[in-house]
């Protein structure tokens, strides 16, 4: 039964930079509280853990591109760009033959209307976020939950980072609190009825550019 964001408090948490060498910890920990993600995957470590791309799939994750390598897409030719995506959703393929790849999370956030319309070429819309952790610099699961506490809102995407064990360990206690502030963890296209429009870039549940 799909969730309706349009009158459900809807909230998605999305991990970047993984997969890692503890990102199956976390899928046990959303498997538990029967909680979807959104996974934003960077290509040379898909390569390094296909087993774990399967598996995010399997579980009814959903997966979106955040490059091969890392780099500002804002400082890329057009092919440049169109080869940090393509090679990353050719990596996710290959792990999860299933994936439907729909969506890039440009590193650092950096984007212009270029690095846009180059994504809509892909059909490709850009996944941002409204909730900044901070947990790479943080490494502290308390100020993660902190951060959540203090942004978060209905319909919000909480970007955080599935590489560091301080930010796993974070994990139980965010969905915990959001659960008790009545939220529905979704991934997110679902926030927006099932899928995202190429070329398009989204925010939270209500800002889309």
């Amino acid at each position: 039964e799909p969730v309706n964001c349009a009158e459900a408090k809807c909230v998605a948490l999305t991990f970047d930079d993984g997969p890692g060498a503890d990102t199956p910890q976390l899928l046990d920990i959303l498997k538990a509280e029967k909680v979807p993600a959104t996974f934003l995957l960077v290509g040379k470590s898909v390569a390094t853990y296909p087993d774990t791309v399967a598996r995010e799939v399997a579980e009814g994750h959903s997966i979106g591109a955040h490059t091969w390598s890392h780099p500002e897409l804002t400082k890329l030719s057009d092919a440049g760009i169109v080869n940090e995506v393509n090679s990353t959703v050719e990596a996710i393929s290959k792990a999860a033959p299933d994936a439907k790849v729909t969506f890039t999370r440009p590193p650092y956030g950096a984007f212009n209307p270029r690095v846009i319309s180059v994504l809509e070429s892909l059909q490709h819309a850009a996944v941002l976020w409204d909730v900044d952790t901070l947990d790479w610099k943080n490494r502290d699961p308390n100020a993660v939950l902190q951060k959540v506490k203090e942004q978060v809102k209905p319909g919000s995407i909480i970007l955080m980072h599935d590489i560091h064990p301080t930010t796993i360990q974070a994990v139980p206690e965010v969905i915990k609190y959001l659960h008790s502030e009545g939220f529905t963890l979704v991934t997110v296209p679902e926030m927006f009825g099932g899928s995202l429009t190429p070329g398009k870039a989204y925010f939270d549940q209500n800002l889309i550019q």
